[in-house]
């Protein structure tokens, strides 16, 4: 997943593994928090994200990939808790490290999916987003 933040208008993004939790919507992934991605939202106070997701493949009727926006935020409590076993299921060499794990919760996600017709797109939005 590519994640992109901005501070002072100037953006920035960090190539990051993730895990998606399908009965929260959420988006998981670690990143370090002395990274420039996780300093710059910190520092503004932004939270609000975009992110990209792309199969990677050199046929063209095969494209697919989602681009989204959404608000980040450290894991804590229980859904910390819910989210590390996942991770680490799916990533179990992350056992190996300190694991400061975030989410993206999506406002909007816009996909393309090349197998439903070339530059076919749909959309979904959650209600009272801010996109």
């Amino acid at each position: 997943m590519t994640l992109a933040v901005s501070k002072d208008n100037i953006p920035w993004c960090a190539h990051c593994f993730y895990i998606y939790l399908p009965e929260d919507n959420l988006f998981v992934f670690t990143s370090d928090p002395d990274t420039r991605h996780i300093r710059d939202a910190e520092e503004s106070g932004n939270f609000c994200v975009t992110a990209g997701i792309a199969l990677e493949t050199r046929m063209t009727g095969k494209i697919r990939g989602i681009q989204m926006s959404g608000k980040m935020f450290r894991l804590e409590g229980a859904l910390l808790k819910t989210a590390t076993k996942a991770y680490v299921k799916h990533f179990p060499v992350a056992r190996l490290a300190a694991l400061h794990l975030w989410g993206l919760a999506p406002g909007f996600i816009k996909l393309t999916d090349n197998r439903l017709g070339f530059g076919i797109k749909l959309k979904w939005e959650k209600e009272n987003s801010n996109k």
